[in-house]
């Protein structure tokens, strides 16, 4: 298959960004009124489900592949700053997909639902990206040079910030619980003395940083799009420990996802 026959035009790849962006803005506030059943959100409401680690490879794989696929069959292969910015958003991914998983505690599930809502969005997502990086960026954009652009070096210092903070917020949920046991506790340690969906905060960091160092509206969809999706969640999950905890949650004077703001 000739890849460059799925790849749009400049003007209708701005229109796709410019959709995205809308339905980013709608999903936002749909999901201040729906639960996502899934972690501890979920319920059975929500229909067939799959073991919760099977459920993340599922949802994470199409990102992965669409990357590289897009990655391996452009004239800009081994570019060295195209080749960075593929590393580091495969780095997450390759994580989220065949490591985080593995390292879950609990038996929750996943819907079938919840999951195909994810690939619809990473497959969308992973193509923008790299349409974007390795097929339609103009031409000499991201040359060697571009290492040492202001927007380059404050960007991958962003994205290394988020994903320390996104690793080292998942370690501390992980480790919250003894085996066999399925109570909630309330997150203490690392970014969670300021927010209490700390691990949101660093993910939502590093797609900023990733739009910063490849200074594009496609990186900027993003990071937007992960804000439309974690925050709603945070604030719910932020009013659930309230539920659960009472006073005890509400004296540490937590925001939800971004320290002093929200």
């Amino acid at each position: 298959m000739d890849i460059t026959t799925i790849i749009p035009s400049t003007h209708n790849f701005n229109t796709l960004l410019a959709a995205m962006s809308i339905v980013a803005v709608v999903v936002f506030v749909a999901l201040y009124f729906v639960n996502a059943g899934y972690g501890m959100m979920y319920t059975k409401k929500w229909g067939l489900s799959v073991d919760n680690r099977l459920g993340w490879m599922l949802m994470e794989l199409p990102t992965v592949i669409v990357m590289g696929v897009l990655w391996w069959t452009s004239s800009r292969t081994f570019d060295v700053v195209p080749f960075i910015f593929f590393f580091l958003f495969q780095f997450h991914y390759i994580q989220r997909t065949f490591v985080f998983p593995f390292l879950m505690r609990g038996r929750n599930r996943m819907p079938l639902i919840i999951i195909l809502f994810g690939w619809i969005f990473n497959v969308a997502n992973a193509f923008i990206q790299g349409a974007w990086i390795f097929h339609i960026s103009p031409a000499g954009t991201y040359t060697v040079d571009w290492l040492y652009t202001p927007q380059f070096i404050v960007g991958v210092v962003i994205f290394f910030i988020g994903l320390v903070i996104n690793l080292n917020s998942d370690y501390i949920i992980r480790h919250l619980r003894k085996p066999g046991d399925t109570r909630h506790y309330i997150p203490h340690g690392g970014m969670y003395r300021y927010v209490s969906s700390a691990n949101y905060f660093g993910e939502w960091l590093e797609w900023i940083g990733f739009a910063v160092f490849t200074w594009s509206a496609a990186g900027a969809v993003f990071a937007l799009w992960t804000f439309a999706n974690l925050a709603p969640r945070a604030a719910k999950i932020h009013r659930r420990y309230e539920q659960e905890f009472g006073d005890d949650f509400r004296r540490l004077k937590l925001k939800r996802m971004i320290p002093f703001i929200y």
